[in-house]
């Protein structure tokens, strides 16, 4: 992740222990197998306390997949920045797929071998599926502000949750095949989705 505008020391710090200890846990867990690398072994080699880990990270798991607390935030933004021409799902679209680019053009390496890593732990890649829930209501809110709803309306919460869907069958046959770019399966899973799911229904 690429340094915040305005960050000061303190918080440049956190982040790059953050960073530290996610890169230490994907790299002794590719290494040595999930069940093979223990908290005490991340911090050891982020050298950091195991004190310190457990600021950042409520396990080694959480450490390898190391969620990002502002992507929902950036997702709903993005969502709320797409040209007015464009039907909400495909603004829905378009911000998943900048957010999904960012993530593997700033640390492309990084980014393919954590991913590599969730791909041979299936406890891991569960993890991944099964997350998401406050980014989901991120992008719910943005949805819904973008078509004038109401945030518990059917179609925002229906499109958000159906945009979760497409991401985890992207995954989901990416980790099975790794045939094509998790880009291109997204593309393709978000692109059945927009034709059927483009507006929300006129009253």
């Amino acid at each position: 992740m690429t340094k915040a505008a305005g960050e000061g020391l303190r918080d440049r710090k956190k982040r790059q222990t953050r960073e530290a200890l996610s890169r230490a846990a994907v790299d002794l867990v590719a290494e040595h197998g999930l069940d093979g690398v223990t908290v005490e072994d991340i911090s050891a080699a982020a050298d950091v306390s195991p004190r310190t880990f457990f600021n950042y990270f409520t396990g080694k798991e959480e450490a390898v997949l190391a969620p990002d607390p502002e992507m929902g935030a950036r997702l709903r933004a993005g969502v709320l920045a797409q040209p007015a021409r464009l039907s909400a799902a495909e603004a829905v679209r378009e911000a998943l797929l900048a957010e999904v680019g960012v993530e593997l053009n700033e640390d492309r390496t990084s980014w393919t071998r954590r991913m590599s890593v969730v791909q041979q732990h299936p406890v891991l890649l569960a993890r991944v599926l099964a997350g998401g829930e406050q980014v989901e209501r991120e992008v719910v809110a943005g949805i819904a502000e973008r078509v004038g709803l109401p945030v518990d309306a059917t179609y925002p919460m229906l499109l958000a949750a159906a945009t979760g869907a497409a991401f985890r069958v992207a995954v989901a046959r990416w980790s099975a095949t790794g045939s094509a770019p998790l880009p291109t399966l997204l593309v393709e899973a978000l692109d059945l989705l927009a034709a059927g799911l483009a507006n929300p229904p006129q009253s």
